[in-house]
């Protein structure tokens, strides 16, 4: 009697259907563009909740509140895709507010204001990225957290814990008023948005980010300087804190030491709900602005809706817990996708 042998359970099993590279093929599509399906149904629920959502005076709202997190999630984002992360912006933001302001007080030139609230956020950035790769330190979320700390007391400190009134006439413009319905303030995102774009995608300083990102080592031995690349991104973090320090200061005409608490917490949750990777090497500018936008969002609509303010950070916590289960469910897909497709080759 012939003996009957078990199947071998690593044998292949014939070829996949070609169905299932298709399906994964278009739940992975559908996967990648979550963060803008999540923002379309958040304005869809909005809008049915409240008949003022959609008016134009409300979207200017919307717009002119994102602002802030939306500059600071740009810069964020050069950061996380670099492995790293950035806890010193909303300090920043304040102590660049805070020294814009009594330099106005001392000379009151716009220039002169513009330059010191960008020459503190590059000076802080600068601190940060010299420190990380110099003073190697051991994580960017020590150094960062030390700069947070120390930003934040140096803006109390000259401050004297008390807000600062009074800044230029442009900077009010630009913080503060409209073209229209338009903020001034999203055209400066808009321009900022569009200048990190081409930077990323047009330089080799932005296939750099993305490589120092993906594979540290490897970035090294193709001879990239890995260590320019960390500095430049922290440099331009800090940058886009003394841009956000410009908005806000001339949103509210005065510089504040409580301004920017917890807005690096947004402009990271913003990043991750775009579905930038802590792990680096992946995220766009485009998803960094539909993740700052879905949350100014969701506030402007839970305001509308007169929801309690303790409520909001659950909501917005929920979501990002959300959108990090996508990008679990998008890297499984791709998993399985490369699987799929090198048993059909």
């Amino acid at each position: 009697m012939a003996l009957r042998t078990a199947p071998d359970p690593l044998a292949s099993t014939g070829p996949p259907r070609p169905g299932r590279a298709d399906g994964a093929r278009a739940a992975l599509a559908l996967i990648r563009t979550g963060p803008l399906l999540m923002l379309v149904a958040i304005v869809a629920v909005a809008a049915a909740l409240s008949p003022f959502f959609l008016t134009t005076r409300n979207l200017g709202n919307v717009l002119a509140q994102s602002a802030v997190i939306a500059v600071l999630a740009i810069a964020q984002l050069l950061v996380i895709i670099t492995r790293g992360i950035d806890l010193s912006v909303g300090s920043t933001v304040a102590l660049a507010a805070v020294v814009g302001a009594l330099v106005f007080e001392a000379v009151p030139s716009a220039a002169l204001v513009v330059l010191a609230m960008l020459g503190t956020g590059l000076a802080v950035g600068t601190v940060n990225g010299v420190a990380l790769v110099w003073g190697r330190l051991p994580h960017p979320f020590i150094v960062t957290l030390a700069t947070l700390s120390i930003a934040h007391g140096l803006a109390l400190w000259l401050a004297g814990g008390q807000p600062h009134r009074g800044m230029p006439q442009i900077i009010q413009l630009v913080g503060g008023e409209s073209l229209g319905w338009l903020p001034y303030s999203t055209l400066l995102v808009a321009a900022l948005a569009l200048a990190v774009l081409l930077l990323t995608t047009r330089l080799v300083w932005g296939r750099w980010i993305y490589a120092v990102g993906g594979n540290p080592d490897a970035a090294r031995r193709a001879a990239i300087p890995v260590n320019g690349v960390l500095v430049s991104v922290y440099v331009m973090s800090g940058l886009a804190a003394g841009i956000a320090a410009f908005i806000t200061a001339g949103r509210l005409n005065a510089g504040s030491p409580t301004f920017g608490e917890l807005a690096e917490l947004d402009a990271i949750a913003a990043v991750v709900i775009g579905g930038a990777s802590f792990l680096g090497g992946r995220g766009s500018v485009a998803n960094a602005l539909i993740g700052a936008l879905m949350i100014g969002v969701i506030r402007n609509a839970m305001n509308l809706l007169n929801v309690d303010a303790f409520i909001q950070p659950i909501v917005i916590g929920a979501v990002i817990l959300l959108a990090v289960e996508l990008d679990v469910i998008r890297g499984s897909l791709e998993r399985r996708f490369q699987v799929i497709r090198a048993v059909r080759a």
